[in-house]
């Protein structure tokens, strides 16, 4: 009989095990939430957010199970100009006093080559939630510092009228100010946690 009941703990603990989530916690300083779009069809405007947050969950270091769940602060939008910056925190934009939060949950986490993914996921701006399918480069990881590092590059693209950032004006020949695509760069270094 003590060997049945230490033949179930072993099998239990071994379930646990196997089912073990690793945590990963986004090393700020080493990571950025970038964007683009053009602007009077002739150029690029970047921009970025300042603070976010993110965590990831995965049982294998290869990721491919990974529970990906991110926050973005709207008002933490820096363009390097503050009336833009300004224009863009009002109801023509983000409308950041009544949605302050930009959030991505994902959903699958596909492997398509060595070191290419495709993340797909819910993106919600203001209260407007899209599926999106996002390309994500994985770097690597490495044991550096006294903590185990993993580097990540997602790009992707999105269209701004889907999520009711509509504020748009024309030039004097009919060109549009502000594109419709905003592309998306975030670089992410996860750190594991112990």
């Amino acid at each position: 009989m003590q060997k049945l009941h230490a033949a179930i703990i072993l099998f239990l603990f071994g379930l646990i095990s196997l089912n073990a989530q690793t945590k990963w916690t986004v090393d700020k300083d080493h990571s950025s939430v970038k964007f683009s779009v053009t602007h009077l069809v002739i150029s690029e405007v970047t921009g970025e957010f300042k603070s976010y947050d993110g965590s990831i969950e995965a049982s294998n270091d290869d990721f491919k199970d990974a529970k990906i769940n991110f926050t973005v602060d709207v008002a933490s939008i820096n363009t390097d100009n503050s009336k833009r910056d300004t224009h863009l925190k009002s109801d023509d934009f983000f409308n950041a006093e009544k949605f302050p939060k930009i959030t991505f949950k994902g959903k699958s986490l596909e492997k398509i080559g060595d070191d290419k993914y495709r993340l797909v996921g819910d993106f919600t701006i203001r209260d407007v939630t899209k599926e999106i399918t996002l390309d994500v480069v994985y770097n690597g990881t490495i044991k550096a510092f006294g903590s185990t590092k993993a580097g990540f590059k997602i790009t992707g693209s999105v269209n701004r009228f889907d999520y009711n950032l509509k504020w748009n004006t024309l030039t004097e020949l009919g060109g549009v100010v502000v594109g419709k695509t905003v592309n998306l760069i975030v670089n992410l270094e996860l750190i594991k946690s112990t």
